[in-house]
């Protein structure tokens, strides 16, 4: 019986493995035969300010700021354009940029599942010109924080409070798909990792640890250039690393 399960269990491995390069080869597959790309991106229009204790965040305390003046969306299409001109040609599109920001739900989520990728049907209807051979949206990622159920998403700044300890950590937590530009099925997708940065808690994205001198509650945030380069640096540093790692730019 013992020998059985091994054997069951082992032939189930091989055949998640299988399944998995499987996967990894046809995106790749379609990736080769793609030409002519368009750039999306949909992260930066505001920022979230919210505060954390040892129960997770503070619901109530939670704040967002505009920030489209700091351009970070045209920031992130000029150095993907920049990253990619090498192996594709990359053309300009329009998008209805506050479509694709409102999207609130993960496309994995049951609900999406049923009535498909929302994302799926903004390339399809909200974007110009249509038939190029993909696009590339780049949207806000969402993580849990701390010990709570609370998520942040996207720009962000945190303060985390208790009675020992006190310090603040920005955040740009964004994912990346790519779409035929044919079928609009998702050809890859991948969230941007961690930068090397020292943080308190670590986030399944680009974060740093600052001080009080980038709070945005310190006047108006979009008014402040210490956060405004921070999060800047946050962005260009991760986006390179994250395009490589989808095969899309060449690694640096």
């Amino acid at each position: 019986m013992r020998s059985r399960c091994v054997s069951f269990a082992t032939i189930l491995l091989v055949a998640v493995s299988v399944g998995g390069c499987a996967m990894f080869e046809t995106g790749q597959t379609k990736l080769q035969a793609v030409k002519t790309v368009g750039i999306i991106s949909a992260v930066g229009g505001e920022l979230s300010f919210a505060t954390a204790g040892l129960t997770g965040l503070n619901g109530n305390a939670s704040q967002s700021f505009p920030i489209a003046a700091w351009g970070l969306d045209d920031l992130i299409v000029q150095q993907a354009t920049t990253a990619l001109n090498g192996r594709f040609q990359v053309q300009p599109v329009s998008y209805n940029r506050a479509a694709f920001a409102a999207v609130k739900d993960s496309p994995v989520t049951p609900v999406n599942l049923v009535r498909g990728d929302p994302f799926k049907k903004l390339v399809q209807t909200e974007v110009s010109p249509q038939g190029l051979d993909a696009y590339i949206v780049i949207t806000k990622a969402k993580s849990n924080f701390g010990r709570g159920a609370g998520k942040i998403e996207g720009i962000g700044f945190v303060t985390y409070r208790t009675v020992l300890a006190s310090y603040n950590q920005i955040h740009a937590l964004y994912e990346i798909r790519v779409f035929d530009g044919k079928t609009f099925d998702v050809i890859e997708k991948r969230s941007a990792p961690a930068l090397d940065d020292a943080v308190e808690i670590r986030l399944p994205g680009p974060t740093r640890q600052v001080d009080d001198s980038y709070s945005p509650g310190r006047g108006e945030p979009v008014r402040n250039e210490n956060l405004h380069r921070a999060i800047t640096d946050l962005i260009v540093r991760s986006l390179s690393t994250t395009l490589s790692d989808m095969h899309l730019a060449d690694a640096r």
